[in-house]
């Protein structure tokens, strides 16, 4: 399909680059959002995924997909799950395994490649509760998750997963990962590596044979965590390989359903190769959009406490119906 017309819409005007874009509502934003019941979902390979529930009586549903050390309480899945279940929606934000609180049980984590625990819980979400419409919904690795779930074995997709739309989403992990190496980009790279070194740590000491933390200090760089433990521990043969292979974007030519892709222009986490246009141009399936504002995983929209991710995922999950009249939005509070 062609490429869609940039939208127009405005960031708080004091967020005035791609950085406080990202930064501000990662930090500062509150949404008042309870989840109403957790179930954990065992997986076949005798581990586990922690599934946070609102649930409205609907037969739709939307699955939320966090990013890279994120999990089901952030502020983007939180508005998301708040909006969509206001309008209709039942809303189930998934934690990543070692995502929701406890540590997962294997030597394994989760990385941008690895799409099965999602199908697994689109499954579940099926046979367990009869959903007949699903919504997937990612925020930068999640958005990976969500295009991978629908693109990596087409033929297998549910009947009842309808739509997908994927925020910030680095399709090339490759040039992401430069970039994000890069001086300017440092306060991201700095606050992953140093969350994950907390995982690694814990891991240690469940199995010290197989992850050690020592000298995880040394680690300055996205490569070098993956070369030591991505890697090895997901079977690839090294960070190269790990990234060349994890990225969505060789995939997206499968897809079969409608799935939009949003990247804001001012994401300095993203590249030129992320936006794929030259696959997108062309795909009869495949969406893109690209606000000039919105940052990574931000887009806080002057005036109101929603983010434009929010009404635009549900505009596009409701067939395109105007996300800024006729849905319910509920904005004090949100």
């Amino acid at each position: 399909m062609p490429i869609l017309p940039q939208p127009q819409f405005k960031a708080p005007f004091w967020q005035y680059n791609g950085h406080l874009q990202t930064i501000v509502p990662s930090l500062f934003r509150k949404v008042d959002f309870r989840y109403q019941e957790r179930e954990r979902l065992e997986l076949p390979d005798g581990d586990f995924v922690d599934l946070d529930w609102h649930r409205t009586g609907s037969k739709k549903l939307v699955i939320i997909t966090h990013g890279l050390e994120g999990d089901s309480g952030r502020h983007y899945v939180l508005g998301m799950a708040k909006l969509f279940t206001q309008n209709g929606f039942d809303a189930l934000g998934w934690n990543c395994r070692s995502c929701s609180g406890e540590m997962n049980r294997l030597p394994r984590f989760y990385h941008h490649g690895d799409a099965g625990d999602l199908r697994l819980v689109i499954d579940h979400s099926i046979r367990q509760y009869g959903y007949e419409e699903i919504i997937l919904v990612g925020f930068s690795m999640g958005g990976s998750l969500s295009l991978r779930a629908v693109a990596e074995f087409p033929d297998e997709v549910p009947e009842q997963v309808k739509k997908v739309i994927g925020f910030s989403v680095p399709c090339d992990l490759v040039s992401s990962v430069k970039i994000l190496s890069q001086s300017t980009n440092t306060i991201y790279s700095s606050r992953f590596l140093r969350k994950l070194g907390g995982k690694i740590k814990a891991k240690e000491k469940i199995f010290p044979e197989q992850i050690s933390y020592t000298g995880y200090e040394k680690i300055k760089h996205f490569a070098d965590f993956d070369n030591r433990y991505t890697a090895p521990l997901h079977g690839f043969t090294d960070a190269f390989d790990f990234y060349t292979k994890a990225s969505v974007k060789p995939l997206l030519t499968n897809i079969r359903i409608p799935s939009l892709i949003v990247q804001a222009k001012n994401d300095s986490f993203l590249t030129p190769e992320c936006m794929c246009e030259e696959i997108i141009a062309s795909h009869p399936y495949l969406f893109l959009e690209t606000p000039a504002q919105g940052g990574h995983c931000g887009f806080m929209q002057q005036g109101s406490a929603i983010s434009w991710a929010e009404l635009r995922a549900l505009s596009w999950a409701t067939s395109g119906r105007d996300a800024q009249s006729g849905l319910t939005t509920n904005s004090p509070g949100s």
